[in-house]
């Protein structure tokens, strides 16, 4: 998951007003509910301390909320006086969740908005292709590219004329799937989707496959179900998109953590990856930081950090974040301290699976939900010598 929408949050400074917000239903009653959670929330902000310039800009926020709209609710983050971001969110909170303090509160937007890759559709016939970007706004066009429309239909007799003609039809077809290729390879880079699928004409499907870049053909799949033509939407359809996306993530995630298994702390050689808090801080000071791992249940992601107003001058201690240049640090939670490092810095955000009642690894036995200890860790960006530190 990427934070680059939270750089807005990171511009200016705090404190800051936090409201995760359920719309509750779209009647009578589910109106009464929700001014009721407008007021308790604001009043809950006070008794933390906000100002009374903020609670009023959250309070205008969340009564303009609207369950057709977000279905699932919203999450508001204000400072200031003003509302900085309101983002849509994917579920709804099994409770509201309200937070005053230095840094906006993040880690719930971990869970409440997913991490479902952005998947680019691309709906394929022999004549060309349309785009449709799948992520947490909801689908959203992605453009379209028009190849040869002539010939297109191969006929069914053995004259020689005709066979000379079939050719062309399948030369068409072939120069089709290349020009498609190249417009959804450019598709792919301008709409930062992190995978592919391919759906439509049974032939032409597996030309673009062929032809898309490398770096492209690596995260495409391809599903059977659905086409380019009108009216060829369906619930099939729907279930196919969303089992991609899911085995997109359980691959993705299964990758970082054999990656953080063979390269963690806890042997003299040089590794890629670290895990507990002290670690995480230095490396995050240092922009290190290529994929923060986070397990939601982690003890760790409470844990006191210092913090002052750049996103590097994050410290185990006070002391030490004085030493940052930071002349009055502020005591913040370590999973919005690395999690706002993570966002100014690029760095990817993984969210891992909590162990299983019964204590076995993962659903399918197959990922070991025990690592990182304290539920955070990091994949770096270049290779860390534990005797530099």
């Amino acid at each position: 998951m990427q934070l680059s929408f939270l750089q807005p949050l990171f511009d200016r400074p705090g404190p800051w007003a936090t409201v995760y917000f359920d719309t509750a239903q779209n009647d009578e009653s589910g109106a009464k509910r929700r001014e009721l959670s407008v007021r308790e929330a604001c009043r809950e902000l006070e008794e933390q301390g906000a100002d009374a310039a903020t609670v009023e800009a959250t309070r205008e926020a969340l009564s303009r909320v609207n369950p057709a709209d977000d279905p699932s609710g919203r999450v508001v983050f204000a400072a200031g006086g003003e509302v900085v971001l309101s983002h849509r969110l994917s579920r709804p909170p099994q409770r509201q969740i309200t937070g005053w303090g230095p840094l906006p509160r993040l880690t719930p937007l971990l869970e409440l908005t997913g991490q479902d890759p952005d998947c680019l559709v691309a709906y394929i016939d022999r004549t060309g292709a349309d785009f449709e970007l799948r992520g947490a706004a909801g689908p959203e066009d992605a453009g379209q590219v028009e190849g040869q429309q002539w010939p297109i239909h191969r006929t069914a007799t053995a004259d020689w004329s005709e066979r000379h003609f079939q050719l062309k039809v399948e030369n068409t077809w072939e120069q089709n799937a290349v020009e498609i290729a190249e417009a959804l390879g450019s598709a792919y880079e301008d709409s930062g989707a992190d995978m592919v699928l391919l759906v439509g004409d049974p032939r032409e499907r597996p030309a673009v496959h062929q032809a898309l870049p490398e770096a492209v053909r690596r995260v495409t799949v391809e599903t059977e179900h659905g086409g380019r033509a009108a009216g060829s939407s369906s619930a099939v359809l729907e279930k196919a998109i969303a089992q991609a996306r899911e085995e997109f993530t359980r691959r993705r995630t299964e990758a970082a953590l054999d990656r953080f298994r063979a390269g963690r702390v806890g042997t003299d050689r040089p590794t890629d990856a670290v895990e507990g808090v002290p670690a995480l801080v230095e490396a995050a000071r240092e922009h290190r930081i290529d994929t923060l791992l986070i397990r939601l249940d982690g003890a760790d992601l409470a844990r006191e950090t210092w913090v002052g107003a750049g996103p590097d001058q994050v410290a185990v201690g006070r002391s030490d974040a004085r030493a940052l240049g930071e002349s009055d640090p502020v005591s913040v939670r370590a999973d919005d301290a690395l999690l706002r490092a993570a966002a100014v810095t690029a760095a990817d955000v993984l969210v891992l699976p909590s162990p299983n009642g019964d204590g076995s690894d993962g659903p399918d036995g197959s990922i070991d939900v025990n690592v990182p200890s304290g539920g955070l860790g990091a994949l770096l960006r270049w290779t860390y010598e534990p005797g530099n530190a």
